[in-house]
């Protein structure tokens, strides 16, 4: 027995399909313009950068040939001490005593902008990689819509599909617009203000130096202070977009210093475990595998208890097989299910599982109240093409 297909009612969701994407695309135009004026911009910061360590490099030189010309000339009073007045002595004593210090003052300065000039850098780097992303993004949202707004019977054919993948699209937007949002709060209320503070204590500095200089020392002291501190901002903000190490380091390594790291601050005892290898492990597997055991230690600190945390890697022909096992209160699925359905939760149980479920891979997720808990991700190794976008 044939069942008729409601074609009015199948135009209905394509058409509210492709109003939703038109709405997202506008909107994804206007961060890709955000994007591109927060590049140039930085662009510009790098540039002026650049030159103040170029001007603060010629005058450390041109201060050390100062100095090496004041010490020849106080060698020479020291060699020939009775034929300088003691005018002449105390002059070149000063002079030298001055340089010194101007130096010292210089190099630090030089080292501060040099410092200041990488961190730029790799802004720019960042700012290029978000452009691009977002470039491509809208690429994607673009081709979608070509596709949506083709042949009606070709869309129908598909829409089982579409609906499926429909969901976790819009999801992964909107947890890519709550982590810009994310990134743009910890630099404005982190790296920004401590620049800020920065700016405002090299003025004092500037002041202190001609009248003041052990004050002026002090408050360089601070400053260094403050921008070590930001330093650290900004690395952190960087490792938990994306930590460096996986393109560095690899998959592996790049865990078990994230789980030392964890294990020194949280003081929970966490073993790790490794077996097998893959050569040309694809960046979206190696991300995914962190971002799952980087949300489990999470939420195992915070809800679990737990005392104790396995984590297993295996390597197997096809697949990767990841578990994290921990021995705290557990917890019932359903009632879970229930407060994280929704994607504001981040990068939670549920969204690791779609996530997964995208690289065409297995999540599973065995629990009990009272004990503990453990999940098991397989994912493909070998994945197909249109599976590496998720």
């Amino acid at each position: 027995m044939s069942t008729k297909i409601d074609f009015s009612q199948i135009d209905k969701i394509v058409s509210k399909t492709v109003e939703a994407i038109n709405k997202s695309k506008t909107e994804l135009f206007d961060v890709s313009e955000i994007a591109r004026k927060e590049k140039k911009r930085v662009e510009e910061e790098f540039q002026k950068s650049k030159h103040e360590v170029v001007e603060l490099a010629n005058l450390v030189k041109e201060i050390e040939r100062e100095l090496i010309e004041s010490k020849r000339k106080l060698l020479n009073v020291n060699k020939y001490f009775e034929k300088f007045s003691e005018e002449e002595k105390r002059k070149i004593y000063e002079r030298t005593d001055y340089l010194r210090i101007e130096l010292a003052v210089k190099r630090e300065l030089e080292q501060m902008a040099i410092q200041r000039r990488n961190e730029l850098e790799l802004r720019v780097r960042d700012a290029a990689k978000m452009l691009e992303k977002t470039d491509n993004l809208i690429s994607a949202v673009g081709t979608a819509m070509n596709f949506l707004t083709g042949d009606l019977q070709s869309v129908s054919s598909q829409l089982e599909d579409i609906q499926q993948r429909q969901g976790m699209g819009i999801k992964i937007i909107k947890a890519q617009e709550e982590e810009r949002k994310r990134v743009a709060r910890e630099i404005h209320d982190g790296p920004a203000q401590s620049m800020s503070n920065v700016v405002l204590k090299a003025e004092i500095c500037e002041k202190l130096m001609q009248n003041d200089i052990e004050a002026a020392k002090n408050e360089i002291k601070k400053l260094k202070l403050v921008v070590k501190d930001s330093l650290q901002d900004v690395r952190r903000i960087i490792y938990d977009l994306r930590p460096m190490s996986l393109d560095d380091l690899g998959l592996i390594p790049t865990l078990q210093r994230y789980i030392n790291s964890y294990i020194e601050e949280n003081k929970i005892q966490v073993i790790f475990r490794s077996r097998g290898s893959f050569e040309s492990l694809k960046s979206i597997i190696s991300l995914t595998v962190f971002r799952i055991v980087q949300e489990s230690l999470s939420n195992i600190k915070k809800y679990s208890k737990a005392k104790n945390v396995t984590i297993s890697l295996e390597f197997l022909s096809d697949d990767l097989v990841l578990a994290v096992s921990d021995d705290g209160v557990g917890f019932e699925l359903e009632e879970v299910k229930k407060k994280h359905f929704n994607i504001s939760g981040g990068f939670g149980l549920f969204s690791m599982r779609e996530r997964v479920e995208l690289l065409e891979g297995k999540f599973e997720i065995t629990t009990a109240k009272g004990q503990g808990a453990r999940l098991t991700a397989r994912i493909p190794l070998l994945l197909e093409e249109g599976s590496q976008n998720g």
